[in-house]
């Protein structure tokens, strides 16, 4: 890497990776070069839209091992369907290990596996190969969430003490393909699909900033799911209709909604909750996401999509307690 850019490699030409496509545009020092998809124009129309963002010069690859095997790619990015997870991933630990190519990292869109055994396999194979690795994650990244976390420690617990209660959901109308949609495939519903962000966002509203995770230990953890919307029969015909008959929402349900409380203990003894909600079954455009901080004097809401997503910091008196911050919003009462 005399250059000092990161070329990138490309697992999975779908709806996932297309989003993080669009992403790299905001990307530094790091070019797009190679798709590989099991349907090879997929993955040539996929290397052709990053060329039209301008992410990189990417070209389709025959397989991942061709991939590792060309050292202008120094990562790749694991983005194709959970049931492939554990086959991709063992190709890579293969190539690598009969000395195909060098790879310097290796991140993964959630999840890890479609269940914790292939999950565990996913984390052996990719530990086995020493690279720097990681999951693709952004809502604990986001702005709103940053700054409303910030705002809420700086000016609500040092006044009145650490928060004891945060709350997480996201939530939508439902996956864009038909292999998600399809518990066997998927890895059941979306409680396996998106609740890894919720709880990872309350668990880092609760970790005083600077402070190692591991401050903020989970002690005990109650979920549940369930069929809300989509196993109804006339909504159960609609999605048959639109994403094909092997989804059969009337005989082969899998849940739509999905929550989860999580009891804590902070490193100074303390007992504090999160509470993470997930939903395929919301009603509204796009994506709804929203979290809450709270505390003895002080409450954070911060959002995007629905309700809480902007707003003025208040003190609970009346009085301006910071102003008008990137999508959040922090009251302390005087």
């Amino acid at each position: 890497m005399t250059d000092q850019r990161l070329g990138i490699g490309f697992i999975g030409s779908g709806f996932n990776a297309r989003f993080h496509l669009e992403a790299m545009v905001g990307v530094r020092d790091a070019d797009v070069l190679g798709v590989w998809s099991p349907t090879r124009r997929h993955a040539a129309d996929t290397a052709a839209l990053a060329r039209t963002l301008g992410v990189g010069d990417a070209r389709p690859y025959s397989s991942i091992t061709a991939m590792v095997a060309d050292p202008s790619i120094h990562a790749l990015w694991l983005c194709g369907p959970n049931h492939a997870r554990t086959d991709n991933v063992e190709e890579i630990t293969d190539a690598l290990e009969r000395g195909r190519g060098a790879l310097l990292g290796l991140a993964c869109e959630k999840p890890l596996g479609r269940n914790v055994a292939e999950a565990k396999r996913v984390t052996a194979l990719v530990k086995r190969t020493g690279l720097n690795h990681g999951y693709l994650e952004n809502q604990v990244f986001a702005p709103q969430v940053e700054y409303g976390r910030a705002l809420a420690w700086a000016r609500g617990a040092a006044l009145t003490g650490r928060p004891y209660l945060a709350r997480a959901a996201e939530e939508h109308s439902g996956p864009h393909s038909p292999w998600f949609w399809q518990g066997e495939l998927q890895g059941g519903g979306v409680l396996n699909d998106m609740m890894c962000d919720s709880a990872l966002v309350v668990r880092y509203l609760l970790t005083r900033p600077g402070a190692d995770a591991a401050s903020v230990r989970p002690r005990r953890i109650a979920a549940h799911i369930a069929s809300l919307k989509w196993s109804q029969p006339a909504y159960a015909k609609r999605l048959s209709t639109i994403m094909g008959r092997r989804v059969d929402y009337r005989r082969r349900p899998t849940e739509d909604f999905a929550n989860m409380v999580i009891e804590f203990e902070t490193d100074d003894g303390r007992r504090v909750l999160g509470e993470a909600t997930t939903s395929w079954s919301f009603v509204g455009a796009g994506l709804r996401l929203s979290a809450e901080l709270l505390g003895p004097e002080y409450s954070m809401a911060a959002g995007a999509g629905g309700r809480g997503s902007g707003g003025k910091a208040k003190r609970r008196d009346g009085a301006d307690a910071g102003g008008r911050t990137r999508g959040c919003r922090l009251r302390v009462r005087g």
